[in-house]
């Protein structure tokens, strides 16, 4: 099996999605994007596509959760550094992201999370 994941996720407005994305340091992948869906590469090997949500939904025989209304997932990644999570929250924030929660410090692991313009919840995660 190859080491890559792909997760994708139903988003309102590709455009503002790709642009909220990149600001965090997201990289689009024009080969495998267009204007139903853009093809993220967060890290070497991870990778997540933002799916216009009828572009997704042709995609499954369910409906397609409200993530403003319901959870299925919480998206996890690791980080460098404590100034890491703060950089990317900060970076989450000023793009319209919402915070739900402070910093969390257990000593051995520091972690913040945010919800994405469409509800969906990223948790960032330093651990000593």
């Amino acid at each position: 099996m190859k080491q890559e994941i792909i997760f994708n996720l139903p988003v309102k407005d590709v455009e503002q999605s790709t642009a909220f994305f990149t600001a965090l340091g997201f990289r689009l992948n024009p080969q495998f994007s267009n204007p139903q869906a853009a093809f993220m590469d967060i890290v070497d090997g991870m990778h997540v596509m933002l799916a216009a949500e009828d572009f997704f939904q042709s995609l499954i025989n369910k409906p397609v959760v409200q993530a403003r209304e319901a959870n299925e997932v919480v998206i996890c990644l690791m980080c460098d550094s404590r100034e890491e999570v703060d950089r990317l929250i900060a970076k989450a924030s000023a793009g319209g992201a919402r915070i739900p929660h402070p910093p969390e410090d257990h000593g051995f692991m520091y972690d913040q999370g945010f919800e994405d313009l469409d509800g969906h919840l990223w948790n960032l995660v330093w651990t000593a």
